[in-house]
């Protein structure tokens, strides 16, 4: 093949062109995830302050709430592959994007009753999984008043999808922020019983993020309804009105993805009530290094929705090229800042561990030993962990959902937990077994998301223009 210069430039341009918008995209995901995060990050930080039997109750109970709430996260993520392929296509955009978005609203709404049903019996939940009576008592409490924040959340994802399809994340990055700050304060005086108010503890904390997250769905929604340019699409407009076709569509889609997210972070739940055969001590520890290594894992979660959107528009185009571009950039861009959180967790541990518990107390050495061996093994499963985020998120722009959700089953279920029960257990190694079968799940997912990416034109998932 002779060298053209010309082309070639082209080439580097278009790269260069991938890389800029990803960017412009990304950056406003990644925040906006981070500050989601930072909503139950600021519950722990603040219950911590309570002692480590309210953190462990409050761990157990976010674990609980987020086995369902991420599924249902899932299910609505839906809106976001097709709005991006909708907007990749250019015909009737604001009549279908409507329709994809009110019928999120309605999938919202009817994924949270049963839901609701399921977190009021918490306690009971817990009791099943041999929890402590006491902690599961306490973290029913929390869970109580955490639950009502369901809805409004998944509303705001709906919200969320759009304006990303849009590429313009920006405003839900802004409403995020504020809700941060929100919450903190409302942290601050419910837990603690500032301003006159008397303290709530638990059922503060759980208060406080149920008016977090309505703030969120509040806010993003104003914003739709008021700026110039998002007001055109008239989203809320008779949202009531049901759109069967798009409903059945929505779920079809919908369903794989909230599968495959909830066989991952169930895992991480599973692991959770197993801690608990190892004392309030473990789970304390593992709380503190899940939630270090969520925050990391946001940025690959924000670039893979970066991904969905990108590639999705380039599916709906029809372009080969720009998927491709779309894709590998995104996967590029985690891998770089993975590597580099890698680095951080091994080398400054206690530095980050020192955020959520008094490092120099006596009565909290053994939490925090046990916590730097588990965020070791974070440390050591972060690129992989990724590249499965990253990968996901690539083939859920191609609408690419139900294999997946089987690679997911296989790799979390299949593997990672026999794996967790058998060196947890089996070979004595207590609560750093049940790592090593974390890490191993995620890097057998992650080879499978990314052999099935690679293998895209072959099994026939990009359209041909």
């Amino acid at each position: 093949m002779l060298f053209n210069p010309r082309q070639n430039a082209l080439s580097r341009a278009a790269w260069l062109d991938e890389f800029r918008a990803m960017l412009s995209l990304g950056w406003p995901l990644v925040l906006t995830n981070l500050a989601q995060i930072a909503l139950t990050t600021t519950d722990l930080i603040m219950v911590g302050r309570l002692g480590s039997s309210a953190l462990a109750a409050a761990a157990l109970g976010v674990n609980l709430y987020f086995a369902l709430h991420i599924f249902a996260i899932g299910l609505v993520t839906a809106t976001s592959p097709m709005m991006a392929e909708v907007f990749g296509r250019k015909l009737h955009i604001v009549r279908e994007v409507r329709r994809t978005f009110r019928q999120g609203l309605w999938t919202a709404v009817i994924i949270s009753l049963p839901c609701w049903f399921v977190l009021w019996h918490a306690e009971t939940i817990l009791l099943w999984f041999g929890q402590e009576p006491q902690l599961a008592a306490d973290a029913q409490t929390f869970v109580h008043h955490l639950q009502w924040g369901f809805l409004p959340f998944l509303g705001f994802i709906v919200l969320r999808a759009f304006v990303s399809a849009l590429e313009r994340p920006i405003w839900a990055l802004i409403v995020t922020a504020t809700a941060i700050l929100f919450n903190v304060a409302a942290n601050w005086i419910l837990v603690f019983g500032h301003l006159g108010l008397p303290a709530l503890g638990l059922k503060g904390s759980g208060l406080a993020t149920s008016l977090s997250n309505t703030f969120l769905f509040c806010g993003l929604a104003l914003v739709v309804i008021l700026n110039k340019r998002l007001r055109r699409y008239h989203l809320f407009g008779r949202w009531w009105r049901p759109d069967w076709p798009r409903l059945v569509a929505l779920w079809r889609l919908g369903l794989p993805i909230g599968a495959t997210l909830a066989f991952e972070v169930t895992i991480f739940n599973a692991a959770v009530f197993l801690m608990g055969h190892f004392g309030a001590a473990a789970i304390a520890a593992h709380s503190i290094a899940i939630q270090i290594a969520s925050a990391s894992f946001m940025v690959p979660m924000g670039l893979g929705q970066a991904a969905t959107v990108r590639v999705g528009r380039a599916h709906g185009a029809r372009d080969r090229d720009a998927v491709t571009r779309a894709g590998w950039t995104a996967f590029a861009l985690a891998m770089v800042f993975m590597a580099t959180m890698s680095v951080v967790m091994m080398t400054m541990p206690r530095t980050l561990i020192s955020a959520f518990i008094d490092i120099a107390d006596p009565a909290n050495m053994a939490v925090v030993n046990t916590a730097v061996t588990f965020l070791f093994c974070a440390a050591m499963f972060q690129i992989v962990d990724g590249a499965q985020a990253v990968g996901a998120g690539m083939l859920r722009g191609l609408q690419d959902t139900h294999v997946p959700m089987i690679y997911a089953a296989i790799g979390y279920w299949g593997v990672g937990m026999p794996m967790s029960l058998f060196f947890a257990f089996r070979m004595g190694f207590g609560g750093l077994g049940i790592w090593i079968g974390l890490a191993t799940a995620l890097a057998v997912v992650a080879c499978v998301m990314m052999t099935r990416w690679i293998r895209r034109d072959r099994l026939g998932l990009v359209a041909a223009r």
